[in-house]
């Protein structure tokens, strides 16, 4: 069958799978028993799910274009509300269950939101606090069983009590491809999100067009972690639906690789910071080993991070790659569960040296790009032949124009997936979209070998020092995050005579480390001012300079004792750094490092 609206993913799928396990997630087990267990659903389930929902929908009195709120963890049940209200009709606006009050308050208002979909009671709680600001607001549906709260079942068998197919049917024959989808708020690190509308072509184009990044087959599982509140996962997840892929929600990031052992994926996407913590535990373990494993682990780490692709490093390299993959590599797999064929980064720039050492190791790690307005990549490399391009996010995605702008390289795109515009918001819009149409990314990047795009800076995120030099504080970021003893960092400068950091140390790897070298262990706090730490992370950061202009040098770093958190606010929900919330909750510190006199 054609698809050209999302819910015919859905239809799609009660045609050409029986599948028992096409959503899956863990739940407590009964009868008060400890533990968890996998819940599977089957494609019968999610269709009859879908169409209860909606026709409980219908009976609650809404209609066409009302706005669905989700709020919740990735689960099942989030996929049964989204497919149920697209089918009929009504947008829906996926809210971040971390979201704050003031952030929370607004995007339900500005929505108008009539139904909120939750998960838990502390969700419910926040609702609690604003509920009377939001007149629009009639329902409150739980995911979980909460006192005093609606269960997502009562609303089910409201729709099993009015269920009229025929009628659910000529709704959804009346609903166009162009029609709104979805209303995505962007987190921005400034100012009230913007509600980004999403069309049923502009994100299922992305998802006919990912069909090409890897060798997907029905049998696969997905494992699922990132929320689906944002894009990104939504799109994968859809894609997933799309060819018949069986999706394993994650308990959250610390289950991840239990999880991953556990139903041993074959593909799951994630952020870059995911993939250098899982790089860090990896060289974590390798450095409590000694004699011949050390060594052996040591080559195999050397080996990893100079891989290129295609055998291009030579026989002799491919022979002690092929060691290092039967002593090594092969336990990196079976940490994944021993079938995963690929993994894909987005969300932020990735590490170049990260996508050698998971390809060396035979798991197929996949750079894309995108945004939230664009629903949600504009490029990505991709499996087959001259695909694949490390330090890059890839070829252009089909159906997708991409052109550098002359004046000042700022990726610049047209598509099938861009947005329909932001809503309530035409200003914002027509500053985003110019009047040829094309959508200005606000990333400057190069075209490599006149195929492969490359993300070369954010122009919001360049700062200039006082001497007019600008200065990219990502890349400089990435570089610092390699040392093992940085947990989080920010780059800061702006306006200053050289370039510094603020540094929060990654205090697990520095105890691991005083362990082995005899160093007492004096307490967090105490530690965090112990010359030994500094000297470890100054050390990195002379390496660092040695490669760098001399005006992007950092000077007087600063270690600081806390945690920057999507709850706490520093971070966004795709964990890019909030700037200016760090600079100001850091004022005192940021005043005494370029307060100190000349450097």
């Amino acid at each position: 069958m054609e698809l050209t609206r999302v819910f015919d993913i859905l239809d799609n799928l009660k045609l050409n799978s029986s599948k028992t396990d096409i959503l899956s997630n863990k739940e407590l087990l009964p009868n008060g028993r400890s533990g968890k267990n996998w819940v599977k659903h089957s494609v019968s389930d999610f269709v009859s799910n879908v169409n209860y929902i909606s026709a409980g929908l219908l009976a609650l009195g809404l209609e066409k274009k009302n706005t669905i709120a989700i709020m919740s963890n990735n689960r099942p049940e989030w996929n049964f509300v989204d497919f149920a209200a697209q089918q009929v009709a009504m947008p829906s606006v996926p809210i971040f269950p971390t979201i704050g009050a003031d952030d929370l308050k607004f995007i339900l208002s500005h929505s108008e939101a009539k139904v909120a979909f939750i998960s838990d009671k502390s969700i419910y709680n926040k609702l609690q606090a604003i509920q009377k600001d939001l007149p629009n607001l009639k329902h409150i549906y739980s995911f979980n069983v909460i006192e005093g709260v609606k269960h997502i079942s009562e609303l089910i068998e409201l729709g099993k009590k009015n269920y009229d197919q025929a009628y659910i049917d000529a709704i959804k024959a009346g609903i166009s491809e162009n029609d709104l989808f979805t209303i995505l708020y962007t987190s921005g690190t400034t100012g009230h999100p913007k509600g980004v509308m999403i069309s049923h072509k502009g994100l299922l184009s992305n998802v006919k067009a990912l069909q090409a990044l890897a060798p997907i087959e029905s049998y696969w599982k997905a494992l699922s972690f990132l929320p689906l509140n944002h894009v990104y996962e939504r799109v994968l997840v859809n894609l997933y639906l799309f060819k018949g892929v069986s999706v394993y929600y994650a308990e959250n990031f610390e289950t991840i690789a239990e999880n991953a052992r556990d139903i041993q994926p074959q593909i799951f996407v994630s952020v870059p910071r995911i993939f250098e913590r899982v790089i860090e535990k990896f060289y974590a373990a390798g450095d409590k080993l000694t004699g011949f494993k050390k060594k052996i682990f040591d080559l195999s780490v050397k080996i990893a991070e100079k891989y290129e692709l295609n055998g291009a490093n030579g026989a002799w390299y491919e022979l002690q790659r092929k060691i290092c993959d039967r002593l090594v590599y092969s336990k990196w797999r079976e940490a994944f569960g021993g079938k995963l064929v690929c993994i894909v980064s987005g969300g932020a720039a990735l590490n170049p040296k990260i996508e050698r050492v998971f390809s060396c190791a035979k798991i197929t790690l996949l750079q894309g790009y995108g945004m939230t307005e664009t629903s949600v990549v504009i490029a990505a490399n991709c499996f087959g032949e001259n695909n694949i391009k490390f330090g890059t996010v890839g070829p252009v995605l089909s159906g997708v124009t991409v052109k550098i702008a002359e004046e000042d390289g700022e990726i610049l795109m047209k598509g099938p997936n861009l947005m329909m515009g932001y809503y309530k918001n035409q200003e914002a819009t027509d500053e985003a979209i110019d009047p040829e149409g094309w959508f200005h990314t606000g990333d400057v990047g190069i075209f490599v070998d006149n195929k492969f795009l490359k993300i070369t800076d954010r122009k919001k995120e360049l700062f200039k020092t006082s001497a007019g030099k600008y200065i990219s504080p990502v890349a400089i970021e990435n570089k610092l995050k390699e040392c093992k003893f940085v947990e989080q960092c920010m780059v800061i400068g702006e306006g200053q005579k050289f370039a510094s950091a603020i540094i929060i140390p990654n205090i697990l790897n520095f105890k691991e480390h005083c362990k082995a070298n005899n160093i007492e262990w004096l307490g967090n706090e105490k530690m965090l001012e112990c010359d030994e730490l500094s000297k470890l992370i100054n050390e990195h950061v002379k390496e660092l300079n040695k490669v760098h202009a001399p005006y992007e040098h950092l000077k007087r770093c600063k270690l600081i004792s806390a945690q920057w958190s999507v709850e706490s606010g520093e971070v966004t929900p795709k964990l890019s750094l909030k700037r200016k919330v760090i600079k100001e909750k850091n004022k005192a510190v940021i005043d005494a490092i370029f307060g100190s006199g000349e450097e």
